[in-house]
């Protein structure tokens, strides 16, 4: 198959959009929606660096969506569309192009978001791709890092550790949240004026609240021991083979880390916990049970160039 054979045969059903004008022509013609403002978020992934060569095709083409979803949840964003570039390297089969589109129309279906457009090229290193993602917030309630304030409680959803633990262990349970991460639109929704400040958790939990920090010129002050672990990671921990320091510092979470007021009644029928607090000054602390001062390797994962 050439480009044109794979826009046309594979990229093209992914299409739901009159905007995206059948990816027949050289731009998608996107509509204004008044009184709403437009959220884009771009995130590129590469083999052995992001995800294994050698996962299933449909994973890679999910998380590579769902990372980019995770953005938008973060930012109190409903999915709109997505543009796809993708660098395929020699010996990519029909069989995994289609595989890949099949699972890119699954999370279509269950996100409500379409392909709008791309680009598709030959590459002589490993498989990369990148999503540009779209979302519609409705204007002056979008979720920023910067509005933390001094007495906010500090929350984050779902469970931590799961990606780190399932890239490192591909038997374990958690291996399933690692190569498809879950974004948490419904709750990145409902925080719109209840949550003071949102961000996702993409690098891990202690590198990326410095991030949220620094936006918001607070510190934050998180309870190790009130950072809430799944079943797989608590027993992971048990047998040594992983550490609550990896669960604070590992990334591939894709979990919300937010604030807001104390006594803030928050959404229902999503698993929030109270991991920390909001204080005067800068940075990080993450303390244990007996409110002392964690000292940790490492905070988080970052690329080095």
């Amino acid at each position: 198959m050439d480009e044109f054979d794979v826009i046309v045969r594979l990229m093209r059903p992914l299409v739901t959009s009159a905007e995206a004008l059948g990816l027949a022509d050289d731009a998608a013609l996107l509509s204004a929606r008044p009184g709403h403002q437009l959220a884009v978020t771009k995130d590129m992934l590469q083999a052995d660096v992001h995800f294994r060569a050698n996962d299933p095709a449909e994973a890679i083409a999910q998380k590579a969506l769902r990372v980019n979803l995770s953005d938008l949840a973060a930012m109190g964003a409903e999915p709109y569309g997505y543009f796809l570039a993708l660098g395929l390297p020699d010996g990519v089969s029909e069989g995994w192009l289609q595989s890949f589109c099949q699972g890119l129309a699954a999370d279509q279906q269950a996100y409500g978001i379409a392909l709008m457009g791309g680009d598709t090229t030959r590459t002589t290193g490993p498989l990369s791709l990148s999503i540009t993602a779209l979302g519609w917030v409705p204007e002056g309630q979008a979720l920023t890092r910067r509005g933390a304030r001094v007495g906010d409680h500090l929350y984050v959803s779902g469970t931590l550790g799961d990606g780190a633990l399932g890239l490192r262990d591909l038997a374990s349970p958690a291996h399933a949240r690692y190569l498809r991460p879950e974004p948490r639109l419904k709750l990145g929704v409902a925080l719109r004026g209840v949550a003071s400040a949102a961000m996702d958790i993409s690098d891990g939990l202690v590198q990326d609240a410095g991030h949220f920090a620094t936006a918001s010129d607070v510190r934050l002050v998180i309870e190790a021991e009130r950072v809430p672990l799944s079943d797989a990671v608590r027993h992971a921990i048990v047998q040594e083979r992983f550490s609550l320091a990896d669960a604070l510092t590992g990334g591939d979470d894709y979990e919300l880390l937010f604030t807001a007021p104390a006594n803030t009644c928050l959404p229902a029928n999503e698993l929030i916990t109270c991991i920390g607090r909001v204080e005067a000054g800068e940075g990080v602390q993450v303390v244990d049970a007996t409110g002392a001062a964690m000292v940790l390797a490492r905070a988080g994962y970052r690329h080095h160039f």
